[in-house]
């Protein structure tokens, strides 16, 4: 039995974790039977695909290999690139993990578009089933799912943290009226229960043969949001999410069989989820109705708030540029709203609304973007359990991998279907992290570092020589060995020096969570060395720390890079550099103390 803090957390990965999974029974089977008969061997074929795609892909990837690796806190494709970049030994390799990496958050931050689009129109669509509404157009569902989302992104700058805890016992709600709805479903029609028997599956796939092979690319709508078992780790640890995941698989199957009972008894159904309600329970389908939009907005409250984690934790990894982030908890240091995120999101999603108008045609683009992810955490999770001489799961991993290949492969199909979306918004994503991370490195090449014993020579000189100015100095570097133009601008150009002088270094550590500071050395009169060490998803309040260290700045220097360049790849990137915040404005430093000092580079 669970403790009370537990069950409260377990209640409360329900809302957070498992919103996109836990909606998807409103489409899946509607969508694969506009691809194949309903006969009844098909029926039990394509559940028991369901099932055996929920046990391999969700109960063995994710919920066991994925949440196997690391402490609390730890989950994601950037996440396995940490772990699995200190066990190679080949540079070629790193590269290689880094790209795949690369391409792994591109398909994540592309899903995180297609879901809530794809949750609520789905949802509204249900308005249908009532009589007084059977012939409403398409245009109002249309209008209404836009209105849904509008009000939805609208509220995020608020931050959510006084309402999500409203959030887990919804859900809890939700899975079990589609459980209990799908046990009096297969009363009526037990013969659906033999579907658990992967034998069906198997068959299926070899009478079908490539028509089989197709139906896998919509049996994969079952497992959409199963990466975030992994991804939302770290906002509730391990125990919580696979102690409600048990919950929640029993009732993702006992619907599903459900619906395929349902299916059987009334094979010329159309919306097989809505239609079962309705026939079952008349009086309780409106109801039901608007629990399903309750659902499915914190589906997509879900996705936004990982959209959020996977951005920050691109930006502390330097892989994506540094955006504006606001703090909507006084508490959560996880709840963050960044708001050029939050609108792009939301033009992007209302524009699949509008381009698709369906959810049964979003479907036909939806499913590309996971299975890609899914290959990808496949590869990186096998890759790391090898290095660690873990063969047994090193074996299973691969062999999981190689079901994810083949489900990437079956959704081929889908890419003259509007599938070619998911492909476009990934290879922008991708395409914009190239250009950033390949543009750092070489503006990092170009930058005339100053070594550190001869600015040491140097500022030694100045220090003993010139006026000092009253109060404290703070320099931003990398490193001391290797001292940026913008420090040697300011104390030997402009002859400024301060009475005190402190080099902040900000340093990524290579485990998720932890921040420790301190004074590392004083090289010379005057001059301090003061290192920050937090971990790659740690959100770091930078003015806190130096005030808990009892350093008040009179003045804050930080360097600016004007680009100059004639190539349109850097041209992009000098346009990225421009719109995004400087290092210091990122940290949240106070701007009445900050002095930018500008260096041009030509690229």
């Amino acid at each position: 039995m669970f403790s009370k803090s537990e069950f409260r957390e377990v209640v409360k990965s329900m809302g957070l974790v498992f919103g996109d999974i836990g909606t998807s029974p409103i489409y899946t089977l509607t969508v694969i039977f506009l691809l194949t008969r309903p006969t009844p061997t098909h029926i039990i074929g394509v559940l028991s695909l369901i099932i055996w795609t929920l046990i391999i892909l969700v109960t063995m990837e994710y919920a066991w290999l994925a949440m196997s690796l690391g402490k609390k806190g730890e989950g994601g494709t950037i996440v396995l690139k940490e772990i699995l970049v200190p066990l190679l030994k080949s540079g070629r390799n790193v590269a290689l993990v880094t790209l795949l990496a690369y391409i792994g958050t591109s398909f994540l931050m592309g899903d995180g578009v297609i879901t809530p689009a794809i949750s609520i129109l789905s949802a509204v669509e249900g308005l249908r089933i009532i009589p007084q509404l059977e012939n409403i157009g398409q245009g109002t569902i249309i209008l209404i799912s836009a209105a849904i989302a509008i009000a939805l992104f609208s509220v995020q700058s608020k931050g959510i943290e006084k309402i999500t805890w409203v959030f887990g016992p919804i859900m809890v709600i939700w899975f079990a009226a589609i459980g209990f709805s799908g046990i009096a479903s297969i009363f009526y029609t037990p013969d659906v229960l033999k579907a658990i028997n992967p034998y069906y599956a198997i068959r299926f796939l070899l009478d079908n043969g490539i028509m089989g092979f197709f139906v896998l690319s919509e049996v994969i709508l079952c497992a959409t949001g199963g990466e975030a078992l992994y991804a939302d780790m770290g906002h509730l640890g391990r125990e919580p999410i696979l102690k409600a995941w048990r919950f929640v698989f029993v009732a993702l199957v006992l619907n599903y069989l459900g619906q395929g009972a349902f299916l059987l008894r009334n094979p010329g159904s159309r919306n097989f989820l809505y239609e079962m309600i309705n026939q079952q329970a008349n009086m309780l389908y409106i109801p039901f109705l608007l629990l399903s939009i309750v659902a499915t907005i914190i589906a997509s409250q879900a996705m936004i708030s990982s959209m959020f984690s996977i951005v920050y934790q691109g930006i502390t990894t330097r892989i994506i540029p540094m955006l504006k982030i606001d703090y909507t908890s006084g508490l959560l240091k996880s709840q963050i709203y960044i708001s050029t995120v939050n609108w792009l999101l939301l033009i992007s999603v209302l524009f699949m609304m509008l381009i698709f108008r369906e959810s049964t045609r979003l479907a036909a683009a939806y499913g590309l973007a996971v299975t890609g992810t899914m290959s990808i955490t496949g590869m990186l999770m096998t890759s790391i359990f090898y290095h660690r001489k873990n063969i047994t799961k090193a074996l299973i991993s691969l062999s999981i991998t190689f079901i994810d290949i083949v489900f990437l492969l079956s959704n081929s199909y889908k890419i003259p279907h509007g599938g070619y979306w998911s492909i476009i918004i990934a290879f922008v994503i991708f395409s914009l992290i190239i250009i950033y991370t390949s543009g750092q490195k070489k503006l990092y090449e170009l930058m005339k570092l100053m070594k550190g014993e001869d600015f040491l020579e140097k500022y030694n000189r100045l220090y003993a020589t010139q006026n000092k100015i009253m109060g404290t100095a703070l320099f931003f570097t990398r490193d001391i060995e290797r001292i940026p133009q913008y420090i040697s601008h300011v104390m030997f150009k402009n002859n400024i020096i301060y009475e005190n002088n402190i080099f902040i270094s900000i340093i990524k550590s290579d485990s998720p969570f932890g921040v420790e500071s301190s004074f590392t050395k004083e090289p010379a009169k005057g001059l301090k060395i003061f290192e920050i060490r937090a971990g790659y998803m740690e959100i770091v309040d930078v003015e806190q720390i130096l005030k808990d260290q009892g350093i008040y700045e009179k003045t804050i220097f930080y360097g600016v890079e004007d680009i100059f360049t004639n190539n349109i790849i850097w041209r992009i990137f000098s346009i990225i550099k421009k719109v995004s915040p400087s290092f210091v404005q990122f940290y949240r430093l106070p701007t009445d103390e900050l002095h930018g000092v500008m260096t041009r580079f030509e690229m």
